[in-house]
């Protein structure tokens, strides 16, 4: 085998491995929260004042 076929067999061996990872990594993520229809992001929230002793 020549350095050449080593080294490209080693790239594939790696992007196996990393597609491997990743596929598990997906198959583990917790599925995104779905985002609450009520709330809007982008709305003004007025923050009380704690009350002064």
């Amino acid at each position: 085998m020549t350095r050449y076929e080593r080294m490209k067999a080693q790239r594939r061996m790696q992007r196996r491995i990393r597609l491997v990872v990743e596929e598990r990594r997906m198959a583990l993520a917790l599925p995104p929260p779905a985002a609450d229809p009520a709330f809007d992001p982008e709305t003004t929230v007025e923050i009380p004042r704690p009350a002064q002793p």
